[in-house]
């Protein structure tokens, strides 16, 4: 059953990931908006995309410890085959794809999709994206062109999720287990901290990511042990909304100064709080006026997060060749989320959505929702 509070953030994550890979070639703060709006208000449009994917990581953990425990009743009894089966359905179907499509961009030598960094080549961003080490290999490498840049998230997500279950099998027992989730999700500035001259590397190294997944699994695990009561979990929402925006909005740059990469610790703990709070209301109740355009976003995330660039590309191509004035930017921002939404939706209905029926067949898998890769 869909959970419209979730896939509404969810839904916030990646128009936030979309703006900002926007805003990395048209910023907002230079159209006609930063005549009228502040330039910190603009920037939190446009650069927040690296924060949004750790909003999906901590989703992607809630929702799918959330569903093993509703299958097998403790974590500690995830049948492995099931599992892993159930990722395979819904990830490898648009990976494949997507690696397939990049490929033959690059050999056809379209701009915006050749690989052509030093120490860069077809076969490794080919070989690190469907071995689950493309963002070890962009630390090592530098950038990859954009659409294969988007993959660094999916590759801390599945190479996760290949060792979670075995890790809860072995520990056998959630008192051993928790701990260790515990002292991941604690772990989160500790390790960004640690990282040191490679930007890149700081932004994708596996151990953050794999923390505010471990958070998500917290929760999950808080909700089933001590479901909140209506008040609090209204509180909850409150707070972790309002922690959110100050993190996402005009008071970042000074929590940033102050709390350093404890921000993201801050980021993971209030989206935790959002889920957790979202969690006693049913679906059906939990619907807002409006706000259904941006469910579907939600709905269709893993889709978008994987297309997105396609339709990015093609607007900055257009825009340029049209003579790329930044205060015309603006008019480029909503025909490029109504086609990344369209694309989104056209993948999933035409291709992902009947792939993961036929596997599910196949192997009577049950559909599996994430972050990302939901």
């Amino acid at each position: 059953m869909r959970h419209a509070g979730i896939d509404r953030l969810r839904g916030l994550a990646i128009v936030l990931v979309v703006l900002h890979h926007l805003g990395l070639r048209m910023p907002l703060r230079d159209t006609a908006l930063g005549d009228w709006l502040p330039r910190r208000l603009l920037n939190a449009l446009n650069y927040n995309g690296y924060e949004a994917v750790f909003v999906f990581f901590v989703i992607s953990g809630f929702l799918i410890a959330g569903n093993a425990l509703d299958r097998w009743g403790d974590l500690t009894r995830i049948d492995l085959a099931t599992f892993y089966r159930r990722r395979a359905s819904r990830i490898l179907p648009c990976l494949l794809a997507l690696v397939g499509v990049l490929a033959l961009l690059h050999a056809l030598n379209v701009p915006d999709y050749v690989i052509e960094r030093p120490g860069q080549s077809l076969g490794g961003a080919v070989a690190s994206a469907l071995g689950l080490y493309l963002n070890w290999y962009e630390g090592q490498t530098g950038y990859l062109p954009g659409n294969w840049d988007v993959l660094w998230s999916l590759s801390i997500e599945e190479a996760f999720y290949l060792g979670f279950p075995l890790v809860c099998l072995l520990t056998r027992r959630r008192a051993v287990l928790v701990p260790l989730l515990v002292l991941l999700a604690l772990s989160l500035p500790w390790s960004l901290a640690s990282i040191a001259g490679n930007e890149v590397w700081k932004e994708k190294a596996y151990l953050p990511g794999m923390a505010a997944i471990a958070t998500g699994i917290l929760g999950a695990l808080w909700v089933r042990a001590w479901p909140p009561a209506a008040r609090d979990a209204r509180a909850l929402r409150w707070f972790g909304g309002a922690a959110m925006l100050a993190m996402m909005t005009l008071t970042a740059s000074w929590l940033w100064r102050t709390m350093r990469d404890g921000v993201m610790l801050m980021l993971t703990v209030a989206t935790l709080c959002l889920l957790v709070g979202m969690s006693p209301s049913a679906p059906s109740r939990n619907r807002l006026r409006g706000f259904g355009w941006l469910e579907s976003w939600g709905r269709l995330s893993y889709e978008i997060y994987l297309t997105h660039m396609f339709v990015v590309f093609t607007a900055v191509r257009l825009w340029r060749a049209m003579g790329g004035d930044p205060r015309a930017g603006l008019w480029w921002y909503l025909p490029t989320l109504l086609l990344a939404w369209w694309l989104g939706w056209l993948v999933a209905r035409a291709f992902s959505q009947p792939c993961e029926r036929w596997l599910r067949g196949r192997g009577s898998v049950p559909s599996i929702a994430g972050g990302t890769s939901a």
